[in-house]
């Protein structure tokens, strides 16, 4: 990441990114070329391996000396879509191992400048890359609608027959290559 000032190195700050994007970016190829898909989501991120999750990690560096990511460990991002279609060929076609990308953000606001060279933008982003793949265990397809629903409906241990389950496709992305970045409100020239 070129600006490391605001790069996030606190899982809280992960989960709070988490929690509060409504709508990820899934971008893939498949036979027909490159294409990028917004879908709603659900999510798996636990802070109980972290001692600390609000504390930011430090930085390590490579053996060049350039800084490393911090390892926040594994992500699983749960979606659902219909029997086919172009996501799902994708996934079939790729062994049920299609790499992805994907992208998170919220808290967008612009923010003017003095001249037109010094205008931003505040945001909050995660970033990163991972496997997509069709989740067929029935047990594991209720555990990703219930984080789906709870992610986007405040629904909490939504019950889910077999039956129901068999009507939509669920599919995940495992990820343990993300990044979060956060770019804060600029202070007023001359504020405190």
């Amino acid at each position: 990441m070129r600006r490391a000032d605001r790069e996030v190195r606190s899982p809280q700050q992960i989960k709070d990114i988490l929690d509060s994007c409504e709508v990820v970016r899934i971008a893939y190829q498949d036979a027909e070329g490159l294409t990028i898909v917004p879908m709603n989501f659900g999510y798996q991120f636990t802070l109980e391996r972290f001692p600390q999750p609000e504390n930011d990690f430090p930085v390590s560096l490579s053996a060049d000396g350039t800084p490393l990511p911090p390892d926040f460990g594994e992500l699983r991002i749960f979606l659902h879509s219909a029997h086919e279609g172009r996501k799902i060929d994708a996934i079939r076609a790729a062994g049920n191992a299609l790499q992805v990308a994907f992208e998170l953000d919220c808290d967008h606001q612009v923010h003017e400048g003095r001249t037109p060279c010094n205008w931003s933008a505040s945001f909050r982003s995660i970033v990163g890359t991972g496997t997509a793949s069709v989740v067929t265990d029935l047990d594991e397809k209720i555990v990703a609608m219930q984080a789906l629903m709870s992610k986007q409906a405040g629904m909490d241990h939504v019950p889910f027959t077999a039956q129901q389950m068999a009507s939509v496709t669920v599919w995940q992305i495992t990820s343990t290559n993300f990044t979060g970045k956060i770019h804060t409100v600029p202070r007023p020239h001359g504020g405190k």
